[in-house]
Order: C-alpha cells, then sequence, then structure tokens
C-alpha cells in the first residue's frame, strides 16, 4: 500500500469513527424497553422533557454508555499495547491473563473483603500488575521473548481461573451477587459506578499519549531500538504496567469481558497501520464504539430478558479471532 493511500485511510477514519461514536451513543439513548426519540431526548437534555423520560434517559441510558465509552476505550487501549510491545496481533489482555488476574483480586475483594469493595479499581488493577510481572518474570532470560511472555500468559490464565473458580465453590453462599459480573456487562450500573471508575480510566487513557513514542521504537525491534539508545526492556515493561492498569480500570466495573482488546486493535491495525500516534486513539474510539452499540443490543434486542455484553461480546469475538489464526496459518 502506498503512503499517499494510507494517509487518506487514516484521514478518514479519523473523520468517520468519531462520528460513528457520537451515532452510536444517540442510538443508545433512543433504544431500550422504552423507545425514547431523538426530539424527546434533546428535550429531557434542555430539561424539558417529561419526568419518566428524563428518569430513563439521566438516571439508566446515560451513565450506561458513559461507562460502555470508558470500559471500551480502556480494553481497546490496553489490546493495542500488548499487541505493540508482544509484536503479535493476537495478544490481549484476556488471552494472556492481564484479565484473568484484574478478574481475581476483584472476586476476593467482593466475595472475602466485601468491606472493602470501594478499593475494587485498586484491587483490580494490582491484580492485573502481579499478574503482568509475574508473567514477565517467568518469561525473563536475559531479556524477555514476545513469544514467551504469551505462552506465560496463557498458563497463568487457566491457573487464575482455577483459583477463582476455587473461590466460587468454597464461598459459593456469597456468588449469587457476582454471577452477573463474571459474565462481563453493564446492566445495572450508574452514576455512581462512573464516578468510581473515571479518574482511574481518565488518568490511564491520558498516560497513553507517553506510550505512542515507546511503542512505535519497538516497532523497529530490538536490536534497532538499542542502537537508537533506547531502553527496551523498561520500556516494554513500562507499556505492560499501563496495560494493566487500562484492563484493571474496565474488569473492576464491567467485569470479564473479553475480545474487545483483541478485535479493534485489530481491525484498525489494517486500515490505518502501525503508527501508534493514529493506531492508539482510534483503538480507543473503536472499542468505545463497539462496548456501547454491544451493550445496546444486548438490552434491547431480547427484551424482557437483558443478556450481559460480556456474553455477545465473546459470541462475535470468538469467530473473528478463529478468522485471525486461520490468516496467520496457526491452524
Amino acid at each position: 500500500m502506498t503512503q499517499k493511500k494510507r494517509n487518506l485511510q487514516r484521514k478518514y477514519t479519523s473523520i468517520i469513527a468519531p462520528i460513528l461514536l457520537i451515532i452510536v451513543s444517540f442510538h443508545g439513548l433512543t433504544y431500550g424497553s422504552v423507545f425514547i426519540s431523538l426530539p424527546e431526548i434533546w428535550d429531557v437534555l434542555s430539561h424539558k422533557g417529561e419526568p419518566f423520560h428524563e428518569q430513563i434517559i439521566m438516571e439508566l441510558r446515560l451513565p450506561r454508555i458513559l461507562i460502555g465509552l470508558l470500559v471500551g476505550g480502556c480494553l481497546a487501549a490496553s489490546g493495542a499495547l500488548l499487541q505493540g510491545v508482544m509484536k503479535n496481533p493476537l495478544a490481549d489482555p484476556g488471552i494472556i491473563g492481564v484479565s484473568a488476574g484484574a478478574g481475581l483480586a476483584a472476586i476476593i475483594t467482593m466475595v472475602i473483603l466485601p468491606q472493602y469493595s470501594y478499593l475494587l479499581p485498586i484491587a483490580a488493577f494490582l491484580g492485573a500488575l502481579i499478574t503482568s510481572l509475574i508473567i514477565y518474570l517467568l518469561a525473563w532470560d536475559q531479556g524477555t521473548s514476545p513469544v514467551k511472555i504469551i505462552l506465560a500468559g496463557v498458563a497463568i490464565n487457566a491457573l487464575l481461573g482455577a483459583i477463582t473458580s476455587g473461590i466460587m465453590v468454597i464461598y459459593s453462599d456469597r456468588v449469587q451477587a457476582v454471577l452477573p459480573w463474571l459474565a462481563g456487562g453493564l446492566n445495572g450500573r450508574g452514576w455512581y459506578h462512573f464516578e468510581f471508575m473515571a479518574p482511574y480510566a481518565i488518568i490511564s487513557i491520558l498516560l497513553c499519549y507517553f506510550a505512542i513514542k515507546p511503542a512505535n521504537i519497538i516497532l523497529l525491534g530490538d536490536d534497532t531500538a538499542k542502537l537508537l539508545g533506547q531502553k527496551v526492556e523498561l520500556q516494554r515493561f513500562l507499556i505492560i504496567i499501563l496495560a494493566s492498569l487500562l484492563a484493571g480500570v474496565a474488569v473492576s466495573v464491567a467485569g470479564l469481558i473479553g475480545f474487545v482488546g483483541l478485535v479493534i486493535p485489530h481491525i484498525i491495525r489494517i486500515i490505518v497501520g502501525e503508527d501508534y500516534r493514529f493506531l492508539l486513539p482510534l483503538s480507543m474510539i473503536g472499542g468505545a464504539t463497539l462496548v456501547v452499540f454491544s451493550d445496546t443490543i444486548a438490552r434491547s434486542w431480547f427484551d424482557p430478558i437483558e443478556l450481559p455484553v460480556g456474553i455477545l461480546l465473546a459470541c462475535l469475538g470468538a469467530p473473528f479471532f478463529l478468522y485471525l489464526l486461520r490468516r496467520r496459518r496457526i491452524l
């Protein structure tokens, strides 16, 4: 592909992606068990709407959409960063165990230590961080290999899943409340949860700006980056910590939502290329769009049942994952 064509794709994608995000967000405000038209939404936002519509929009749908935006953006950014530092487009916070570490810490907080539930985002981040450090140390041998990191992550993912299942069996009388969280979803999320995660999510997303340059340098290869005077292992380590923070923030509120960090960065990479100046922000927008759109489908298409968005995304993401494997001739 010529550079001119790539630049055009980047330009059009940078224009279309935010517009699509706005359309999907208004679609989420409109559709649900009660249909509310765009003029009625405008009346609500201008404080002229009916009290019933205002209750639905302001207390139910708007905070849920805002949470979906942050969750999708964090997961997609985490996946994009991990795929870059591991040089593997199949890397994902769910696949290599980062989300499992955050999930285990969150389960311990909610089930064993419910009195500390206000520390859930911090616990999820620490779980993701500790898991990342363990994976990094297991893969270390005079440096780290992206392949070793992924293999160690898969093994740790299985181990943490077994520990989580064990805790659920031991504390079976307390598990009912966290089962929806394990499936991954935004049901019941409101302003409290948004205020809960927003500071952590915004800080994490802002820190992504400082990861763009080192992520681009790592793409050149470790030897080339070292010749340029870069501390490759330190940069890779810091980017993995940032990816852990992003995944932990998302998991703390939305539960174990998978495949967003895998599917979206890969699609964006095909369109705009490897340059993280475009890949990272557009992945965030794409992840936010996918989560909000999928959540709207999950709560409106199956009425009166509300399907957890994590289940829907798994049904969409698993076939795409298999498609990636086929293209890379791994299967």
